[in-house]
């Protein structure tokens, strides 16, 4: 599901590296103070439990504001797509919470 949802994220897709799904705890600061140096396109899954804790921490360990996208239930009757600075992203979800389906 990785392939669809980074072509149509806008990103660079020509260099990427695929994550899978953050630690839960152990592990997850380090995690992402790595992926923080990561230059190419990163790729990984979140729970939607998760997404907003997610988000908050990648603006606390990136130094820019950077640009993500967040797809949702692709290919199915409730997909969604929500591009832009990460604070953008971030508000868009403290403001409508996803939902799980």
């Amino acid at each position: 599901a990785f392939v669809p949802a980074l072509v149509n994220s806008g990103l660079p897709c020509d260099r990427f590296v695929f994550e899978g799904f953050l630690p839960h705890k152990k592990g997850r600061q380090t995690t992402l103070k790595k992926l923080a140096e990561e230059e190419r396109t990163i790729v990984f899954y979140e729970s939607p439990h998760r997404l907003i804790k997610t988000l908050t921490q990648i603006q606390d360990f990136f130094e820019r504001d950077p640009q993500v996208s967040v797809a949702r239930e692709l290919t199915k009757v409730y997909e969604e797509n929500q591009r832009g600075l990460c604070s953008e992203v971030l508000k868009h979800y403290k403001e409508n919470p996803p939902k799980v389906r």
